[in-house]
């Protein structure tokens, strides 16, 4: 019968101000982070610690890990699939009072059950050099060499081709969409700048123009200019001068006859989320 452990509070723990979460993986380490990350934001006043672990391939690899860990009293979540390091890993936190989370074990065993096989526990599966592998790094390179206007020839090559004003998040999306696999060309609307002849030969299909509310590009373009140390007052973070470009960059979406996204108080994840949505890309579908 296939056995999984859930968090154990042998102990307890007395929750402070503080906490150090270990994320314990037998490959890159990025689901123990995420997960990591997405549960513990719940609690925005906690200051939460994470030290990542990844390749974790042996016990005396583990153990040492593990002893870090009851010194701090940390948390720890695993990804790994290795039976033999799931038990060491519970064992030793069910031993020494911590709080641990198997994130993997008990989806593969509910899934083993179902389908009536046994997995392969075979590590980093996900992450194999195959030809999606490759296919994400030739995007990222795309993207990258396409990335603020670069290129405008990179426009009719682009799977997907973002417009927008400075500081509606065209080139942390780009590079986003780019890990999916998706080549993106992106390009800064200026009012004063000449739109490239290549953009209206793009299939307006690839197309979607980025906005942002007033008062969101006035706080974000005042606190650039100030990281900079510059003057916060300038004709950039001007209201007047912003809604010029709002204005253009509206105009311009218009006569394209592209979808328009508000970035404003959007994740990364989420506007990126509703452009494959509106796009169909990647197996998202309207609703």
């Amino acid at each position: 019968m296939f056995k999984h452990f859930s968090i154990f509070f042998l102990g307890g723990i007395i929750m402070t101000q503080k906490i150090d979460v270990f994320a314990l993986s037998d490959s890159a380490g990025e689901t123990a982070v995420r997960v990591a990350n997405a549960a513990f934001a719940q609690f925005p006043d906690i200051e939460t610690v994470y030290t990542k672990y990844p390749f974790v391939k042996n016990d005396k690899h583990l153990t040492e890990i593990l002893e870090l860990a009851k010194q701090k009293k940390a948390i720890v979540l695993h990804t790994i699939v290795s039976k033999e390091l799931c038990n060491i890993i519970n064992g030793f936190c069910q031993g020494n009072g911590l709080t641990y989370y198997d994130i993997l074990n008990p989806i593969i065993g509910t899934f083993s059950q179902m389908v009536h096989q046994e997995p392969l526990r075979k590590k980093g599966i996900i992450h194999n050099l195959d030809d999606e592998y490759f296919d994400m790094i030739s995007a990222m390179e795309f993207t990258v060499s396409n990335d603020d206007g670069q290129n405008p020839k990179g426009l009719l090559e682009a799977d997907l081709v973002l417009l927008g004003i400075s500081r509606t998040s065209k080139t942390p999306l780009s590079l986003y969409l780019a890990n999916r696999n998706i080549k993106v060309a992106n390009l800064p609307i200026v009012p004063t700048a000449t739109i490239p002849d290549e953009l209206w030969h793009v299939d307006k299909s690839k197309i979607v123009g980025l906005t942002n509310d007033m008062n969101v590009l006035l706080k974000i373009r005042r606190q650039r200019m100030i990281a900079y140390g510059l003057d916060p007052d300038t004709t950039y973070s001007e209201e007047g001068e912003i809604k010029k470009e709002l204005d253009y960059s509206n105009e311009l979406y218009a006569k394209l006859g592209c979808p328009v996204i508000n970035t404003a108080d959007r994740s990364i994840e989420e506007t990126a989320a509703l452009i494959m949505e509106k796009l169909q890309i990647n197996g998202y579908k309207r609703g």
